[in-house]
């Protein structure tokens, strides 16, 4: 949640993960409405870019919260 958005291959990059897996968890995300997707081409080449919604920040916090209280 650093960046208001962020691109497929980033997202793949930084998590480490394969194509089909880090697909398989954004699509779950926004079937939530926790991220936007939207498709654009940049030089001839398509270009995903995921951002966070409201309801998306919000369920992260909570999600936080529960673990900092799981912490204590």
């Amino acid at each position: 949640m650093v960046n208001d958005s962020v691109d497929f291959n980033t997202l793949k990059d930084l998590l480490n993960a394969t194509d089909g897996n880090l697909a398989s968890h954004l699509k779950t995300l926004e079937k939530e409405a926790y991220i936007e997707v939207s498709k654009a081409f940049v030089d001839r080449k398509p270009l995903t870019t995921y951002t966070v919604t409201v309801l998306g920040k919000e369920a992260f916090e909570k999600h936080l919260s529960a673990l900092e209280n799981l912490l204590k």
